[in-house]
């Protein structure tokens, strides 16, 4: 009601000072700490723990986006310690 005619209307609301908490790009190129180090950990597998690392320790509190990036690196690094596993006993047996 308090806008004119043809003109855009902001949708930030007064009573919610987080709306525009998540205005600014993700680090990492814009994707994230958790994809940037889920796509990283295929060469280097041990960014794959550092971001599992992170997930644990509830670093997603700080920006929500965050959380199924660094919840793909947690079960990428556990699909990973399984194989080793698997993998040296095989080859130790």
């Amino acid at each position: 009601m308090n806008h004119i005619e043809d003109e855009y209307v902001p949708i930030r609301d007064a009573e919610d000072a987080q709306l525009g908490m998540f205005d600014k790009p993700l680090p990492c190129f814009g994707c994230g700490i958790g994809w940037f180090s889920l796509l990283l950990g295929f060469v280097f597998p041990l960014m794959w723990y550092f971001s599992a690392i992170l997930y644990f320790g509830k670093y997603y509190n700080k920006d929500p986006r965050e959380r199924s990036g660094l919840a793909a690196c947690a079960i990428a690094a556990i699909v990973f310690t399984v194989a080793a596993v698997i993998t040296l006993l095989v080859y130790l047996l």
